[in-house]
C-alpha cells in the first residue's frame, strides 16, 4: 500500500468513526432533551467505545499528521466537515446532559426534603414540644433506577 493509499484509508476510517459517533450523540441528545435518559443509558457502552476509539485515533493523527497528509484535499475537507458536525453535536450533547443533571438533582433534592418532612418528629412531650432544628436525613438512591 502506498503512502497516499494509506493516508486515504486513514482519513476514510476517521470520517466513518466521526460520523458514527456524531450520529449516536445526536440520538442521545434527543433522548435527553425529550427527558428519556434511559434510552441514552442503554446505548452508553457502544457510545463510550466509539468515543474512546475517536479519542485514540485523534491523538494518533495529532501526534503524526503525516498519517492523513497524503490524502486528497477533497477527502481531508470531508474529514474537516465531519469533525465540525461532531463538535456541534458534542456541544448540544453537553447542554442536554447539563439540563438532565440539573433536573435530576432537583428531583432528588425535592424527594429528600419530602422524606425529611415526613420523618420530622417532635422533641419532648406536651404543648411545648418542638421539632428538632437542623436535623438531617440519609437517603439512598438506586443508580439503575
Amino acid at each position: 500500500m502506498t503512502k497516499s493509499q494509506l493516508a486515504e484509508a486513514n482519513v476514510e476510517r476517521l470520517i466513518t468513526l466521526t460520523e458514527k459517533l456524531t450520529e449516536r450523540l445526536a440520538v442521545d441528545s434527543k433522548a435527553f432533551e425529550a427527558r428519556r435518559p434511559m434510552e441514552a443509558a442503554g446505548r452508553l457502552e457502544e457510545t463510550s467505545r466509539l468515543a474512546n476509539l475517536y479519542r485514540h485515533e485523534s491523538a494518533r493523527v495529532q501526534g503524526d499528521p503525516s498519517l492523513v497528509a497524503g490524502a486528497p484535499p477533497a477527502m481531508r475537507a470531508r474529514l474537516i466537515r465531519a469533525s465540525e458536525a461532531f463538535e456541534a453535536v458534542l456541544a448540544r450533547h453537553g447542554r442536554a446532559l447539563f439540563a438532565a443533571k440539573a433536573v435530576t438533582e432537583g428531583v432528588v433534592r425535592s424527594i429528600a426534603e419530602e422524606v425529611a418532612k415526613s420523618r420530622t418528629s417532635m422533641t419532648g412531650y406536651g404543648p411545648t414540644a418542638r421539632a428538632p432544628q437542623g436535623s438531617s436525613v440519609a437517603i439512598t438512591l438506586n443508580r439503575q433506577a
